[in-house]
């Protein structure tokens, strides 16, 4: 019998046969895919993923993070990166054609109005869930977001100088995201790649700077927000431990049904009661980083 939980999202996700309105493919296999979607477009929330089928010869569904979404005119976007055989025919889905798709799915990022300056932190496939945070902090003067994202192929946009100082922030470090630019929210990029006017470095090291170079006021209006692989989101979560500042992060793993009934995506979670294994499905994505078991 399903918990709760899982019952909680009956009337919450829905099965839409999505249209492809665009795709287009980035350096590195990347892709940026936005579809028809209505009703997951107006019930979406930073933190929300969606199920595709990639192609009708595959019956195992592909969990993709949204990155954006426009309500009123009924669209959804995912960046992804194509790894195997289920996201390498996706990429060859074109504007047009329909594909099946269950979303949104999963608990969102739950912000703290005692901490406005909201530090968010993308790796890699991990940005998408931060773009749409940004997003849903923009609507709002009350927060102060900076946004910080690494990658190690290059970043699926082209890079432009930012506007913004940043205080802690090298010299040299000046590259950003236009379209957080647009947005008029900060943002400073991370790679080992020696991509021009990028840290040189991880983006822990790289949020190091910044938080260092805040007095302890202003520390303690800080709260984090990440995405990206396991190895980064534990380094994140000791970052965060660090600095004594909550941190939520949403977690990436290899999902069956994605709507928490078969249990294949459980991850151990320290509870008040003890360890306990939560599915990132229905249980997370999201979850307090202090509560992972990173080990």
């Amino acid at each position: 019998m399903q918990d709760a939980k899982s019952q909680q999202h009956r009337d919450s996700i829905f099965l839409e046969e999505a249209e492809v309105l665009t795709h287009d493919s980035y350096p590195a296999g990347q892709h940026v895919l936005r579809v028809r979607a209505p009703e997951c477009a107006a019930r979406a929330l930073p933190g929300s993923f969606a199920h595709l089928q990639c192609d009708p010869s595959l019956p195992m569904r592909r969990p993709l993070s949204i990155m954006r979404t426009d309500a009123e005119a009924g669209w959804v976007e995912f960046l992804y990166k194509v790894v195997g055989t289920g996201t390498e025919a996706l990429s060859r889905r074109a504007p047009g054609e329909t594909l099946s798709m269950l979303g949104p799915i999963g608990q969102p990022f739950v912000l703290d109005e005692t901490r406005p300056r909201t530090l968010l932190l993308g790796g890699g496939v991990g940005i998408p869930p931060m773009v749409f945070l940004a997003d849903s902090l923009r609507q709002n003067a009350h927060w102060q977001p900076v946004v910080l994202m690494g990658s190690e192929v290059p970043f699926p946009f082209a890079a432009r100088p930012s506007r913004f100082i940043l205080p802690g922030m090298p010299d040299a470090v000046i590259a950003a995201m236009p379209l957080l630019e647009d947005w008029d929210i900060a943002s400073r990029l991370a790679t080992l790649q020696g991509y021009p006017g990028c840290f040189e470095g991880y983006i822990t090291d790289l949020a190091r700077h910044w938080l260092d170079a805040l007095d302890e006021g202003q520390r303690r209006e800080v709260s984090v927000y990440a995405c990206g692989p396991h190895p980064m989101l534990a380094a994140v979560a000791a970052l965060a431990g660090d600095y004594d500042l909550p941190c939520q992060v949403s977690l990436e793993e290899f999902m069956a049904c994605a709507v928490g009934g078969c249990a294949g995506c459980t991850v151990e979670i320290n509870t008040a009661t003890g360890p306990a294994m939560k599915r990132v499905c229905v249980d997370g994505p999201v979850f307090d980083a202090q509560a992972v078991n990173w080990h």
